[in-house]
C-alpha cells in the first residue's frame, strides 16, 4: 500500500512512466489502497474485542469507496458527460454512513470516562468547523450547480458529508485528545485529509479549475493508506493533559470562527446552513460557559468545605474550629459564656499499637459521632487532629456546675472499654469574654488546662524515671531536693513565658530535676576538702555533668533529658563546660535551667555567705546577662519571679557541716 501511494506519488510529480501506466495509476492505485485499507480494517476487527464493530463498519466504508472508484474508472472515466447521479454516486456517498458510525463508536469508546463538559467542547468545535465548511464549501458547489433537482441535491450531497465527516473528527479530537491513542491519532489524520481532500476537490470542480492527476488526487489514497496503518498499529495511550490542552485551544478556534461568520454575514452574502451552525456554536459555547462557572462555583464550595472538615470523622477541623471563633468573639454575651473545651484522648496510642490504625480509626469516628450527638443544639464538635477533639458551645447561664456537668458527659462521650484497653481523655475549659477576648488566648488557655490534667491523672515513664534519679540524689545530699524542686518549677514557669509548648517545657522540669544528677559521682574527698581544690580536682568536677548524661541515658525515655543536662553548665560567652559551647549554640532549655540554677543557689544561704535577697539575686542575673547567661532567658525568668510563678524560697538552718558539703557541690 505505501509503495502503491509512493509510485502514485512520483508518478504525479515526474510522470516517468508514460501515459498508458500513468493512466492505469490513476484509475486504480486509488481503489487499491482503499481495498488494501478495508482488508487491514476487517482483519483488526476479527482481533479486536472492544472496538470490533468500529474496525468492520471501517472496512465497510473503504470497500464502498473502493468499489465507487473502480465502477466510475471502469465504466464513466472516458465520458464527456457523466449522469448525476450515478451508481458511482451512491457508493460514494454511502462511504459516510459507516464511516460515521466507526468514528462515533470510536470516539465513545476511548472517551467513555468524560463528562457532559467534554461533549460540549466537542459539540462547539464540530459545529464551527462545520460552520466554516459550509461557508467556503456549500457556497461555492451551491453557486455553481446546474442540471436537475436530482442532480444538485446530489452535488450538495458530497459537501455535507464531507462537512460532517470533518466536524465529526475535530469533535471526537475536542474530547479524547489529538495524542490520546496511536490508533486514534492515525485515524483522526485520515479522515480529516480526506475530508479536507474531498472540500477542495469540489471547490475546484464547482469552479472549473480541477485538473486529472494533479497532486490533490494523492490525497485520497494518502488517507485510505492511514486507516491502514491505524489498523496495523498497536495501541497506545497518551496522557489525559493532553485532552485538556485540545479541550481549551479547539473550542477557542471553534468559538471564534463561530463570530466572524456572523460578523461577516452582515457584509457578504452567506448561506442560511453556515449562519445557522455558526449561530448554533455560539449557543452551545454560551451553555458551556454557565455550565463551567457553575461547577467551578460547586467545586468551590466543596473545596471549601473540604478544607474546612476532618476527612476520617466528618467533624469541623482546627481551621473551621478558628473560623467559628472568629465569627462569635465579637458579639459574645456575659450573661450566656461562650465555653471552649479541648480533650486529649488518654490510652489510644496503646489501643492502636494493639488493633492496629484501622480499629483506631473507627474508634476516632465513634467517640467524634457521640462528641456530636452530645452537642446537638448547644454548640460544635472539632476534631484537632490525632488524638485531639474539641467542642465549642453556650452555657445558657454561665453557672459553674453546668459546665462541670456538660464537661462530664463529653469525659464520658468520649470513653471507651474493653478487655484489652481503655480509652479515657483529658480535658481544659475557658469561658469567654470572662476569660480570654480573643480565639488565640482561649485555645492557649484551655490547652494549658487540659495538659495540666493530664500530667496529674497520669505519670509518664520519663517522669517516673526522673523521680528515681532525683530521689537517690536526695539521699546522697537532703538539700539539694529541695534545690531541685525550685529550679525545676521556675524553669518550668519560665520556659512557658518564652513560648516553649507545654510539652518541651515539660522536659525543661525534668531536666531541672536531673540536671545535678551527676555529682554523686564525685568522692566526697573532693567535695568535702577544706583546701582548694588543684587543676586535677576541677577537671574531674566539670565531668560532673557527662556523668549525668551517661546516668540519664541509661532511661531509654530521658535521652532527649541527658543531652540537656550535659550542656546546663554551658556559659553564653563559651567559657563554659564540658564543651564550651557559645550562644545560641547552647541548647534553649540548658540555658533556662542554668539561669535558674544560679537564682536558686544565690537565694540560698550558705556556710560562708549568708542568702541574698531576691531584688539583690535578680539585679545580679542582669548584671551577668550577655557574659554567663542568655539576656531573653534572663529577662523570662525575672518577669516568671516577678509574676509569683517560681517556687517561694524557704530559709534552712545552717548547718556548718552540711552547708561546707553543698556549698562546694552547688558551686559547680
Amino acid at each position: 500500500m505505501a509503495l502503491m501511494v509512493l509510485l502514485y506519488g512520483v508518478d504525479i510529480v515526474l510522470h516517468p512512466l508514460g501515459p498508458v501506466v500513468s493512466e492505469l495509476f490513476q484509475k486504480f492505485a486509488s481503489s487499491s489502497v482503499c481495498f488494501g485499507a478495508a482488508a487491514l480494517c476487517v482483519m483488526k476487527a476479527r482481533v479486536s474485542e472492544g472496538e470490533r464493530a468500529a474496525w468492520w463498519l471501517f472496512g465497510l466504508a473503504m470497500a464502498l469507496w473502493g468499489g465507487a472508484t473502480v465502477y466510475y474508472s471502469i465504466f464513466l472515466w472516458n465520458r464527456e458527460v457523466l449522469p448525476i447521479p450515478s451508481i458511482a454516486d451512491g457508493l460514494w456517498l454511502a462511504f459516510y454512513l459507516p464511516a460515521y458510525a466507526a468514528l462515533f463508536l470510536l470516539m465513545r469508546k476511548r472517551a467513555a470516562s468524560f463528562g457532559r463538559s467534554a461533549w460540549l467542547d466537542a459539540l462547539v468545535g464540530g459545529l464551527g468547523v462545520g460552520g466554516a465548511g459550509a461557508a467556503v464549501v456549500f457556497q461555492s458547489v451551491l453557486d455553481n450547480s446546474t442540471g436537475t433537482a436530482l442532480a444538485t441535491a446530489t452535488n450538495l450531497a458530497y459537501p455535507i458529508g464531507d462537512i460532517g465527516l470533518l466536524a465529526l473528527v475535530v469533535a471526537a479530537v475536542t474530547v479524547t485528545g489529538w495524542k490520546g491513542s496511536g490508533v486514534w491519532r492515525w485515524i483522526a489524520s485520515a479522515f480529516a485529509m480526506f475530508a479536507v481532500t474531498d472540500c477542495v476537490w469540489l471547490v475546484q470542480i464547482s469552479r472549473g479549475a480541477y485538473a486529472v492527476g494533479g497532486v490533490l488526487d494523492l490525497g485520497w489514497p494518502a488517507a485510505f493508506l492511514l486507516v491502514g496503518l491505524a489498523a496495523w498499529r498497536t495501541d497506545s495511550r497518551g496522557r489525559p493533559s493532553e485532552r485538556l490542552r485540545v479541550a481549551m485551544v479547539v473550542p477557542a478556534i471553534s468559538g471564534f470562527t463561530a463570530l466572524a461568520l456572523l460578523v461577516l454575514g452582515y457584509f457578504i452574502r452567506s448561506n442560511p446552513v453556515a449562519l445557522t451552525l455558526a449561530t448554533a456554536s455560539i449557543i452551545v459555547m454560551l451553555v458551556r460557559l454557565y455550565l463551567a462557572v457553575r461547577d467551578n462555583s460547586r467545586m468551590l464550595a466543596h473545596s471549601r468545605v473540604e478544607a474546612m472538615t476532618d476527612a476520617l470523622t466528618g467533624l469541623g477541623n482546627r481551621r473551621q474550629l478558628a473560623v467559628d471563633l472568629a465569627a462569635q468573639v465579637d458579639d459574645l454575651d456575659p450573661a450566656h459564656p461562650l465555653v471552649l473545651t479541648l480533650f486529649d484522648l488518654d490510652g489510644f496510642k496503646h489501643y492502636n499499637d494493639t488493633f492496629g490504625h484501622p480499629a483506631g480509626d473507627q474508634l476516632l469516628t465513634r467517640l467524634g459521632g457521640r462528641l456530636t450527638d452530645l452537642v446537638v443544639n448547644r454548640g460544635t464538635a472539632y476534631r484537632m487532629g490525632g488524638d485531639e477533639f474539641c467542642m465549642l458551645w453556650v452555657c445558657p447561664d454561665g453557672d459553674e456546675a453546668s459546665i462541670i456537668t456538660m464537661e462530664a458527659a463529653a469525659v464520658a462521650a468520649l470513653s471507651e472499654r474493653g478487655e484489652a484497653f481503655s480509652i479515657g481523655s483529658s480535658h481544659g475549659s475557658v469561658l469567654l469574654p470572662q476569660e480570654a477576648s480573643d480565639a488565640e488566648d482561649a485555645l492557649g488557655i484551655a490547652d494549658r488546662r487540659m495538659y495540666i490534667r493530664k500530667r496529674g491523672g497520669r505519670v509518664s515513664a520519663g517522669q517516673q524515671s526522673a523521680d528515681v534519679l532525683q530521689r537517690a540524689l536526695a539521699e546522697c545530699d537532703s538539700s539539694l531536693d529541695d534545690h531541685l524542686c525550685n529550679v525545676a518549677q521556675l524553669a518550668y514557669a519560665s520556659a512557658l513565658r518564652l513560648g516553649i509548648p507545654i510539652e518541651d517545657a515539660e522536659v525543661a522540669r525534668q531536666t531541672a530535676q536531673l540536671h545535678d544528677v551527676g555529682k554523686v559521682a564525685i568522692p566526697d574527698a573532693i567535695l568535702n576538702k577544706p583546701e582548694p581544690l588543684d587543676a586535677a580536682e576541677w577537671a574531674f568536677i566539670k565531668r560532673h555533668t557527662i556523668i549525668g548524661e551517661r546516668i540519664i541515658s541509661a532511661a531509654p525515655s530521658l535521652s532527649v533529658v541527658a543531652k540537656l543536662v550535659r550542656s546546663t553548665h554551658e556559659r553564653h560567652d563559651g567559657r563554659g563546660y564540658p564543651d564550651g559551647l557559645l550562644g545560641a549554640d547552647i541548647p534553649l532549655i540548658s540555658r533556662i535551667v542554668s539561669v535558674c540554677d544560679s537564682y536558686d543557689a544565690m537565694v540560698t544561704a550558705r556556710a560562708y555567705r549568708d542568702a541574698r535577697s531576691a531584688p539583690s539575686a535578680i539585679a545580679e542575673l542582669r548584671c551577668c546577662a550577655g557574659t554567663q547567661f542568655d539576656p531573653d532567658i534572663v529577662e523570662a525568668v525575672i518577669g516568671a519571679l516577678e509574676a509569683g510563678e517560681g517556687a517561694p524560697h524557704v530559709p534552712r538552718p545552717k548547718d556548718p557541716v552540711t552547708d561546707r558539703i553543698t556549698a562546694r557541690r552547688q558551686a559547680l
